[in-house]
């Protein structure tokens, strides 16, 4: 199963129906960032856009905000959800993060949430002294979890995608490249508001974020007695635990 039809069956990223509450362990906020370096002239390009609801919410009034994702059904939710928003100063559409058909020297800043990149398209794209934000999922994301099952996103991979990131950034001709490891502490009311977790998300599908050509495990199936252990030794006063493992990088061109 290729990756792009997992994210065209799940169609968006609202977890609002998910009864969960989180503690972020490192002080690296996404959000802040963005609106730390935007005014009201900036552009803004947005990939891995997924149903557009963080850019709807989060992000800045600014000149102009393009938002991107490879999945035609997201760019559809995201269109949805931009009817209703009543917002004026942002585009959804379709786009493939390593085959980017945008202006070279446009955007003041680039975002890139939990999606792939290529460092130098996305450098061409930048103005001189434009920043690139990313904030994306480590190999060790849920670990106690995959280990329980034995697989899951990443599971296989030897390098994290944390790393190959920030050095094709650096690569790519980046100044002022930093990266941040983000330690989140997520618990969960229910075994059932867990489960929407691992089947909206591809945690424990099998495949790798390294290799390339590397297919996903379709229609993963979650094994109830397994999932039964780790809820037992993982629950808390607070919920059921799952330690989620991030990263964030910042750099200018």
């Amino acid at each position: 199963m290729k990756e792009i039809d997992f994210y065209e069956k799940i169609k968006d990223w609202d977890f609002s129906m998910i009864n969960y509450s989180e503690e972020c362990l490192t002080d690296w906020d996404l959000v802040k960032l963005i609106n730390l370096n935007a005014n009201s002239e900036s552009k803004i390009l947005d990939l891995g856009t997924g149903g557009g609801e963080k850019v709807l919410e989060y992000f800045p009034d600014c000149k102009e905000i393009l938002a991107t994702d490879l999945s035609n059904e997201m760019i559809k939710t995201a269109n949805a959800n931009l009817q209703k928003s009543g917002r004026k100063n942002i585009t959804f559409r379709q786009m493939d993060n390593l085959n980017m058909d945008t202006p070279d020297n446009y955007f003041d800043i680039v975002v890139a949430r939990h999606t792939c990149i290529d460092a130098k398209q996305i450098y061409n794209t930048l103005k001189e002294g434009g920043k690139l934000l990313v904030r994306g999922v480590d190999k060790l994301d849920c670990w106690s979890l995959k280990l329980f099952f034995g697989k899951g996103q990443a599971f296989r991979d030897i390098k994290p995608i944390s790393l190959l990131d920030y050095e094709n950034i650096i690569n790519a001709g980046f100044k002022n490249v930093e990266l941040v490891p983000i330690h989140t502490r997520e618990y969960y009311k229910t075994k059932n508001d867990l489960l929407a977790l691992l089947l909206k998300t591809p945690i424990l599908n099998d495949c790798s974020e390294t290799e390339e050509n590397d297919e996903m495990e379709e229609n993963v199936e979650i094994d109830d007695e397994i999932l039964d252990k780790y809820i037992l030794e993982n629950t808390t006063e607070k919920g059921i635990l799952l330690i989620r493992r991030y990263y964030g990088i910042t750099a200018t061109k």
